[in-house]
């Protein structure tokens, strides 16, 4: 119970200084400073080392570097939880299982309804599948003990598991042209990381110096680079011993350290740099359009239709159960926070849509628009209730 203490707390702070860095963002780029906001993003950052030569933009280090270590932390979270946490057992993994996947499902099924003729926007069909955890347990922190923390666990592995849906969706449909070589190169660095994992290496070290190399080979690869840190969490050791045979966990001392540089540094930066949409240029006709209506309806109506609607049927057919001291009320309130995308919708659409202006910025205005409105209906039906 500790350790979700810890999580929550760290993930309702980092909610609200993301909403800070989120309206910097949006000032600075409707202002007069968007000159210099453009520029800030655009810094080239260049590394050499012998032949190897990686030469980026700002905003492309922080969403293909940054975000790796953003997706190590959430696939050491999954990891924990899947063997000893919450996702540990199928009776404890029911409701959020069956949740996270019509909360996947229906969004998705909302966005193609407006795009499925169409071959631009088609590939956008996963931005409105995802939930944005750090807003919605810093809007549940906000309502005290309104909420049972049995629905904050609910939540927490729902989001977990929207999370491991987007690492397959990543992988499976936003893979662009295949390097062979570097391929092979990940191959054999990945091969490495579970030789040292099967030999009880628990040098951290050890582990990130290969991790390292397995990243820069996924980056060359074709496949995106941030799906090496969540291949590198899963070979960290959760459970070993050292050379005293003393118990010690590698997975949650990394997990551990990495969660302030996670939610107070990494995610209000990426938020920084892809939030900075210059909305006096959008028309209320562009966001008529069917990609930002599609992200919109698919955030705001789709996640809360498909979490409520899936987790009523199983519970009607007694697959799960109701989570404790909660009721349907409150379920509904929470399946609407699950509306709020942003930060890994904002990231899906950098995949979705390579070329930021592609839709005149429309389709990052509708997730922040979609992501509010679920915030602030959500808010608002779990304040009504009464008090537990």
């Amino acid at each position: 119970m500790k350790i979700l203490q810890n999580f929550v707390a760290k993930e309702s702070a980092s909610g609200i200084l993301l909403i800070v860095t989120t309206v910097l963002a949006l000032i600075l780029s409707n202002s007069f400073l968007s000159p210099w906001y453009q520029s800030f993003l655009h810094i080239p950052v260049e590394i050499r080392v012998g032949s190897l030569h990686l030469d980026k933009s700002l905003y492309h280090w922080v969403n293909d570097g940054l975000m790796a270590i953003f997706f190590l932390l959430i696939g050491l979270e999954v990891k924990r939880e899947i063997l000893e946490g919450h996702l540990s057992s199928l009776r404890q993994i029911a409701l959020p299982g069956v949740a996270a996947i019509g909360g996947m499902l229906v969004p998705a099924s909302i966005y193609l309804l407006f795009n499925l003729n169409n071959s631009l926007s088609v590939d956008g069909w996963a931005i409105p599948t995802a939930t944005d955890i750090a807003f919605a347990l810093g809007i549940l922190s906000l309502l005290g003990q309104r909420v049972p923390s049995s629905l904050k666990i609910f939540l927490m592995a729902l989001a977990i598991i929207d999370d491991l849906g987007a690492i397959v969706i990543i992988a499976v449909f936003y893979t662009t042209d295949l390097s062979t070589l570097s391929i092979v190169v990940a191959l054999i660095a990945l091969a490495v990381l579970v030789a040292l994992n099967r030999a009880g290496v628990i040098k951290k070290a050890a582990y990130f110096i290969v991790g390292t190399i397995l990243w820069v080979s996924v980056l060359k690869s074709g496949v995106h680079a941030t799906l090496a840190g969540v291949a590198l969490a899963f070979t960290i050791p959760l459970n070993a011993v050292d050379e005293q045979q003393r118990p010690v966990s590698p997975l949650k001392e990394i997990e551990h350290n990495l969660h302030f540089w996670v939610a107070f540094f990494i995610l209000p930066l990426f938020a920084f740099v892809n939030a900075g949409v210059n909305i006096t240029e959008i028309s209320f006709r562009q966001m008529a359009g069917s990609v930002p209506l599609g992200i919109m309806l698919g955030l705001f109506v789709g996640k809360q239709l498909g979490v409520f609607g899936f987790s009523w049927v199983a519970i009607k057919l007694k697959i799960a159960k109701l989570p404790e001291g909660c009721n349907w009320r409150q379920l509904y309130g929470v399946s609407i926070l699950t509306g709020i995308g942003f930060t890994m919708s904002l990231f899906i659409v950098s995949l979705a849509f390579s070329d930021d202006s592609l839709f005149q910025f429309t389709d990052k205005l509708a997730i922040l628009l979609g992501s509010f409105a679920s915030g602030i209906v959500g808010y608002l039906v779990l304040r009504s209730g009464k008090k537990e």
